[in-house]
């Protein structure tokens, strides 16, 4: 079948809520920025150049609206993003301690996008895709986990690349036994994965990286593993090789969200543009490099999905 879009994704589109200063009457401000785990990596992967289209639900209210707008404003295709009615768009707020570390509080009971349905995903558009991506917010709950799933089978039936950053919201799932059945389930379909550093250990069982990720591999045979640490840099792991790659420290990193999204969305570029059949240290070093990089210049901006830097300004911090 032809290729439509570079990349599909199926999932999560909310408005994260970050806090940006206080009032006048010292009442914490939180500024409403467009969002969702999957969107942002579909918008980083726009800003490189790829289409990209958004398959999902959304409210029929103001905050759905804003985002099927945005979408568009930056050249996603929103054909197969529906608006419910009865459901209201799903809004995350987002804190920041002081060491720099979030935490989210969901309003999603049910979000619009909890409401997505196996009815309703489009096996033509997923078949017509080079890359199928997804997390484990569209997992869930059992009707939008249905959809997920059908999807994942229409994309493995049809030769499509297939991409998971499971993306744990602790507060979300009805039981961490549950999470870790969907992780386990969508580790089983995918080609590229990419994972954080305690991820992988609550996943695994395993304090040590390396055990954590020889695990994945010889119980789920993937074939590329990112494994990010944060401000330790990222890695990855491809047919016997690990790549490890340092971090770009930002002096003035506003918050982290969108970095690992604006990472993967990046890394995806690269898997797309010299595959994923003979990937060589050089291909994988280039990767990280260029990821780390975006993941940076995302840390001093609020929001993601509005804001993905350019092919140009992140090889410009790599030169610098």
């Amino acid at each position: 079948m032809e290729k439509r879009f570079d990349i599909l994704t199926l999932g999560e589109l909310l408005i994260d809520f970050t806090h940006n200063g206080t009032s006048s009457q010292g009442n914490g401000l939180f500024e409403a920025n467009p969002g969702g785990a999957v969107c942002n990596v579909l918008a980083m992967m726009n800003k490189l150049g790829h289409s990209a289209a958004y398959m999902g639900k959304v409210g029929d209210d103001i905050f759905g609206h804003l985002l099927k707008k945005t979408l568009e404003e930056v050249s996603i295709n929103t054909e197969y993003m529906l608006m419910d009615k009865d459901a209201r768009t799903t809004l995350a707020f987002v804190a920041n301690d002081e060491t720099g570390d979030r935490s989210f509080s969901f309003y999603r009971n049910p979000g619009a996008d909890m409401m997505f349905t196996a009815d309703e995903v489009n096996e033509e558009a997923i078949a017509s895709s080079r890359i199928f991506h997804f997390g484990t917010l569209s997992m869930t709950h059992e009707g939008v986990r249905e959809a997920t799933k059908k999807a994942l089978k229409v994309a493995k039936d049809n030769g499509v690349l297939i991409s998971f950053d499971p993306n744990l919201r602790e507060s979300l799932w009805d039981s961490l036994d549950t999470a870790k059945e969907q992780f386990a389930y969508g580790m089983q379909f995918c080609d590229a994965l990419k994972i954080s550093d305690n991820e992988i250990q609550w996943f695994t069982g395993k304090e040590d990286y390396e055990e954590g990720v020889k695990y994945l591999q010889d119980t789920y045979h993937i074939p590329l593993i990112f494994l990010s640490l944060g401000r330790e840099g990222s890695r990855a792991y491809y047919k016997g090789m690990r790549v490890e790659v340092p971090a770009f420290i930002q002096e003035n990193t506003i918050e982290t969200t969108g970095a690992g999204d604006t990472f993967f969305g990046s890394a995806l570029h690269f898997v797309l543009e010299r595959g994923l059949q003979n990937l060589q240290v050089s291909d994988l070093t280039d990767m990280l490099t260029f990821a780390n990089a975006a993941a940076s210049i995302i840390t001093t901006r609020k929001g993601a999905l509005k804001v993905m830097p350019s092919k140009e300004e992140v090889e410009a911090l790599i030169g610098n």
